[in-house]
């Protein structure tokens, strides 16, 4: 078994990266949902609200990154150079202290989004952590502005499963990996609950339930019905979620996995 595809989302439910290595840290890949939107009342925006947020490109420079829609763009340096005054956004039931950007690129986003909204980042300041539930170290581990765990992994033997009972198959991008794997059987990790990647053990700690984001054309940036959400949970529903996928914690951190390591299956 293989790492096969790597993807990062800089700015959570924007077009994400495909890379070919990505250094491990605590919240996810490095870059990995440092940035999020959010509306006036600082709560977090997605691709539920804004299907169009799909068709943001964003693209990774050596301090920035450029992010582009219909030929306009913008530029969104690595060092915040806003007002220099965190305040607390909202991400599900988290509230994490982030910091903000100049009125210029905000507009910029709200003009695309066609709704007013602020670019808001991870910095020093910023904490959120993961449902002591789940976590490998209670009330320690960390998560970006992604849904709610570090990583989250994918086998393609499951995604060819799954498009076995589509009518229309979908891409993997549907789904928003982080890692995907080659080699492995239809939904054999679900069965996993530790793995080692190149040099890092990853923790296997709760099944992914997937949302309507599953439904909205990647490319198009437009919502395409009910599958393959309603496919899926024709068969792969627990607990009244339609599971795909499985969310990762990092057990060491400062390594990079790449395209091509072997997964082991340690446990």
């Amino acid at each position: 078994m293989r790492v096969s595809e790597l993807n990062i989302y800089p700015i959570k439910s924007l077009k994400g990266i495909r890379v070919d290595d990505a250094k491990v840290e605590a919240e996810g890949f490095r870059l990995d949902r440092r940035w999020m939107l959010v509306d006036e009342n600082n709560k977090f925006l997605t691709q539920r609200e804004f299907p169009v947020m799909a068709r943001i490109e964003v693209s990774q420079r050596r301090d920035s990154l450029e992010v582009s829609f219909n030929g306009s763009s913008v530029k969104v340096p690595f060092a915040v150079s806003g007002d220099g005054r965190p305040k607390r956004v909202k991400i599900w039931q988290s509230s994490v202290r982030a910091e903000f950007y100049s009125e210029e690129i905000d507009r910029w986003f709200s003009e695309t989004l066609g709704s007013r909204c602020r670019l808001a980042a991870m910095t020093r300041v910023s904490s959120r952590l993961v449902n002591p539930f789940y976590a490998v170290r209670r009330f320690k581990d960390t998560v970006s502005f992604a849904d709610g765990y570090p990583f989250l992994l994918i086998g393609r033997a499951s995604l060819d499963d799954l498009n076995s009972r589509l009518e229309n198959p979908v891409p993997m991008n549907r789904f928003r990996p982080n890692i995907v794997v080659e080699g492995s059987d239809a939904f054999a990790e679900d069965g996993w609950k530790k793995v080692r990647i190149g040099p890092t053990v990853f923790h296997v700690v709760k099944p992914c339930g997937r949302c309507v984001i599953t439904t909205i054309d990647q490319t198009e940036g437009d919502k395409t019905g009910v599958e393959p959400l309603r496919t899926l949970a024709s068969y792969r529903t627990q607990k009244g979620k339609a599971n795909f996928g499985q969310n990762l914690i990092a057990e060491n951190t400062g390594e990079r996995v790449r395209v091509g390591d072997a997964l082991e299956v340690i446990r």
